[in-house]
Order: structure tokens, then sequence, then C-alpha cells
């Protein structure tokens, strides 16, 4: 049977619509689910501009309404967070534990154009009677999603917040790993974060659940200095926007670390200028993270490499879902992961624009639209 839903879509110009498409049941692999949240982040923003039609979102949680005829392993009424970089299990890189590098499922290492589907099945889901695909495999702005049973991880807590649930998928899930999994950060080393948006912030979260002292955060503006102080940071650089590649932030990060530079960099701003900008904050025999996802042709004087520092790119916090989630749901019931008060306000879908003015304005530290 054919479910007639709303959801957001990206029309690939620019623009977006709010308009009905057609959900199928599951197929043998996968589920239905009922959304209850969906995080909102700028990929979602960038996606309007992806060229083609696209069922928008890649964060959210919610409940599995229908399981198809092979799925053992989740049932209906199941309380679930999604995952976009859907491991098949099987594959070379899933064999080697790199679940979020799967050669099968991951739309970005499966070669799909803009980030959309990967090798997974698109049949189910129809826009004006043609198959639509859906963001990262998921297309979670929709009431209801079709998505394959690997790509939930059921949560079930009584009295569950899907909306902290759902910003676990990507955002949290980033900052985190690039932290615990990708740079294994020790506890006592120094780490400066470069920009506290929501990313930046749950690496923050991240450097203080792992015992970093100090933990010292650059943005250009106050209020996300004052933001990342309630997150975890010991410290802040009120960095000038025309300070270029942050050289005197760097300065300054130097004179508070012993004059040595920080043991890790976490690159969080997105802004290919600033991708080198790390290896300027650490010392030699440091780690710098491009924790942001640039992906641009930039230029690097080989010398901040001097000497003995390590640069690394991790991919969505070198995630392992069914791993990692649990994980995260734990720091989050214990208190050390600050999740509900990292959603600054909701929104019903019918209010997409405004999340998305509200986002890039960085009123937010994160925006998520919830379904009735």
């Amino acid at each position: 049977m054919t479910s007639k839903v709303i959801a957001a879509i990206a029309r690939g110009n620019g623009t977006f619509e709010v308009d009905y498409v057609q959900v199928s049941d599951p197929a043998s692999d996968e589920i239905l689910v009922k959304m209850k949240a969906a995080g909102l982040c700028h990929t979602d923003y960038d996606s309007l501009s992806w060229g083609k039609p696209i069922v928008m979102g890649h964060e959210g949680a919610g409940v599995v309404e229908t399981v198809g005829d092979e799925v053992n392993d989740i049932s209906p009424g199941d309380q679930v967070i999604l995952n976009w970089a859907t491991p098949c299990f099987t594959c070379f890189q899933c064999q080697e534990g790199n679940q979020h590098l799967c050669e099968e499922n991951s739309p970005v290492i499966a070669g799909a154009n803009g980030y959309t589907s990967g090798h997974a099945h698109i049949d189910g889901t129809k826009w004006k009677g043609k198959n639509i695909e859906r963001s990262f495999n998921l297309g979670t702005l929709s009431e209801y999603v079709l998505v394959k049973a690997s790509a939930a991880v059921p949560v079930n807590k009584p009295d569950l917040n899907f909306s902290a649930a759902a910003i676990i998928s990507c955002g949290v899930m980033t900052g985190y790993g690039s932290v615990v999994n990708a740079a294994k950060l020790q506890a006592g080393s120094s780490a400066v974060i470069l920009g506290c948006g929501g990313v930046g912030l749950n690496v923050i979260q991240a450097c203080r659940i792992s015992g970093a002292h100090p933990i010292i955060a650059i943005d250009v503006k106050q209020q996300k200095l004052d933001l990342a102080r309630a997150f975890g940071a010991t410290a802040g650089i009120l960095a000038d926007s025309n300070d270029k590649n942050l050289e005197l932030a760097a300065q300054e990060v130097h004179q508070m670390t012993h004059g040595r530079g920080a043991d890790y960099a976490f690159e969080c701003t997105a802004i290919p200028a600033l991708g080198a900008a790390p290896l300027a904050m650490v010392r030699h025999g440091g780690t710098a993270v491009q924790v942001s996802g640039i992906e641009e042709e930039i230029s690097i004087d080989m010398r901040l490499f001097e000497w003995d520092k390590t640069y690394i790119n991790p991919l969505y916090g070198q995630c392992r879902p069914q791993v990692d989630f649990h994980k995260l749901m734990h720091h989050y019931e214990n208190g050390s992961l600050l999740l509900d008060e990292m959603v600054t306000r909701e929104y019903p879908l019918q209010e997409l624009d405004q999340a998305f003015a509200d986002m890039l304005d960085g009123k937010n530290a994160k925006g998520v639209i919830v379904f009735d």
C-alpha cells in the first residue's frame, strides 16, 4: 500500500517546496519510520542546489511503523535514530570496521552525485508520479521515511526527547567522533576548537568528556564564545574576521599553551581558507583535525607541518552507528552530553524557511523540525 505524506522537496535550483510524496511499503530489508524530529544543518541548505529534486533531510529520529520480511532486529513501535552512513556490514570497509566508509551504501563513498543515494533502493518514494531520491538515503524532512533497516539504531527510552535524539544523527556524532574515534584525544591534553557552531560545540563537549584541559574556543562572535563556555570551553579567543588564516589567534593559542601550541586543534568553520589554520595552532608532534568537511582545493605552506605534526580529515567522526549511538545516549542520560540545551528552537515543517534563515543568521546552536 502506498501512503501519501507531506515532505520538503529540494527542487535542485536553490529553492524548495513542501508537498505530498508517495511512500510505499518496505522492501524486504527496509523499514518505514514515522518521523518525530529532524535536525537541520548547512548540508540540508546546500541540498537545495544539488541539481535535481530530492526529499530533504539527513538527521532524524522517529518510531518504526512497519518492517520488511527479512528484518529481524527491529520491530514496529521501536524508537530509532537514523544514520545516513548506512553500513552493509559485508563490504571491505565495513569488514575493516569503517562502517562510515561503506562501499555499497555510503552516499559519499559510493560515488553518488550530490551526496544522495549511493547504491540504495530508491523506488519506494515518488513525487508527482516519478521516483525521487532521498537525501543521504534518508530524506528525514518527511512525515514518513522509507530506509534500509541498517540505517536505524533502536534506542527505546522512556520519555525520549526525539529532538535531542535526532541531532545525534550527524552533527553530534561528527563532533564527538572526531575527538574520540579519530583524534583519540587523551585526558589532560590541550585542545583548541576553531568555530563554535553546532559541530564545534560537540567537539567541545567531547573534549570535556575526554578530560581535555585547557579547551580553547575560537570564533568571530562573542555570543558563540559564550555558548562555547556553556558546553565546556575553559577559555575563548574572539578572533578578528580580518585575521588572515587566524595567524594572530594562533599566536594567542601558543601563549596559552606554554609557548608550544595545543596538543590538538579541530577546524569546524567549513571555511576553505581556514583549512590549514589548525596546523598553526598545534605543537610539534601535535594533531590537527579537519572536522567540517572542506571539499575545495586549498594551498598549504608545508612548513606548517614542521615538525612531526599529523593532519587528519575524518568522515562523520568515523561513526559505527550501532556502537556509537548507544555511547552518545549513555553520555546524554548521565548528563555529560548536553543535547536538550543544544536544541535552540523547534519548528513545524511549514516553517522550514524560517528555520533555514535562523540557521544562516547563526541564531541557533541547533534548529529541529518536529512532526505531530
